[in-house]
């Protein structure tokens, strides 16, 4: 098997935080890797230590076979970086934006300029290129930095949450451009909180949690690993609610859930729906609704971490910057840039 992205016992601590903490993952050349977990798992570390801004403290990282450590220059040839944020210039235009990234890459002038006007045309922003990016909507800017990071056309890209904040129109246009480069030969590691995007996009899921690899497989795999259906059923008198949540735990097991006005739980037994319904009758409790439907990527994550995925706001990743595993940006080897050939660049 030839591996695009894969990584062996990988450890990162951060002052008395433990990032990641053994992680062993592998992608597959020419798919997509869903890297899913709850806020501070351990993901973009992973992330970070695959796009060689950051060294592992123990383990092995390697990108189309070069390791990370060792061959970071090669490494950083192959590979583009969307993070959370968009992290293009909002002073500059969307054709500056572009040509800064050309030029850095060591592109001449010319070959950057084509280079950023093909990709512009590619994300439909074309019309907005001569605009400063501060004008742009937020599903332009995410276009975008995503465009910024194919100028140099990596082999493998790196996506950290990238449609976080997206509206849902948004969002699918990115789903729908990924789509494409992953059809043109692309691998891509894509962590997100939205968990219908990797049970979207991703061909193979890897689930961390307290910088540990919990679970892993398709998400068809995923979900038969945590009951293949779920038992979902709604009181008709919503006093009943509770009640009937503890008769169907007692049957079900824990992971048993009241969302909204119904009671879901994973069905690992083909008899757990009559024995709720005998236990509900006994109890007088009338039940509405009652079905089973297939498991969700979101009961998947909530019975493996026992919470639900949330994507990351503002102040928490305000507060990472300071004490957690975003406080080391860029390796010790990445000088700065310039400003008088910032200046050039974009002249």
């Amino acid at each position: 098997m030839t591996y695009a992205i894969q990584a062996e016992g990988l450890a990162k601590r951060f002052k008395d935080t433990q990032a990641l903490a053994g992680v062993d993952l592998a992608a597959r050349a020419g798919t997509v890797l869903g890297l899913l977990g709850p806020n501070g798992a351990g993901k973009t570390t992973a992330v970070r230590i695959f796009a060689t801004l950051i060294q592992p403290d123990a383990g092995r990282a390697f990108v189309a076979g070069h390791d990370v450590v060792r061959e970071a220059g090669a490494v950083r040839a192959l590979v583009g970086l969307t993070g959370q944020y968009a992290a293009v210039d909002e002073n500059l235009t969307g054709t500056e934006n572009l040509l800064l990234i050309g030029r850095l890459l060591g592109m001449p002038r010319r070959e950057a300029r084509s280079r950023g006007e093909e990709l512009l045309d590619r994300f439909q922003l074309t019309d907005a290129a001569g605009r400063a990016v501060k004008t742009f909507s937020g599903g332009m800017r995410r276009r975008l930095d995503l465009a910024a990071s194919l100028v140099g056309r990596p082999q493998i890209l790196f996506l950290d949450e990238p449609t976080t904040g997206l509206d849902p129109h948004s969002r699918g246009e990115l789903w729908d451009m990924l789509r494409a480069l992953v059809a043109d030969g692309a691998t891509a590691l894509l962590t997100t909180q939205y968990l219908n995007e990797a049970d979207v996009l991703a061909d193979d899921i890897v689930v961390v949690d307290k910088g540990r690899v919990i679970a892993e497989g398709t998400p068809d795999e995923l979900k038969s690993q945590v009951g293949g259906q779920v038992l979902a059923l709604r009181p008709v008198r919503g006093d009943d609610l509770v009640a009937a949540h503890a008769l169907v735990a007692e049957a079900a097991g824990p992971h048993t859930r009241i969302e909204g006005e119904t009671v879901t739980a994973p069905v690992n037994d083909p008899e757990l729906m009559p024995a709720v319904v005998r236990r509900l009758d006994r109890a007088g409790i009338a039940v509405g609704e009652l079905a089973l439907r297939r498991s969700s990527l979101d009961e998947v994550f909530l019975a493996l971490t026992g919470h639900r995925a949330e994507p990351e706001q503002p102040e928490q990743r305000a507060e990472q910057d300071q004490t957690g595993e975003q406080d080391q940006t860029g390796g010790p080897d990445e000088p700065p840039v310039d400003e008088s050939e910032f200046e050039k660049a974009v002249r």
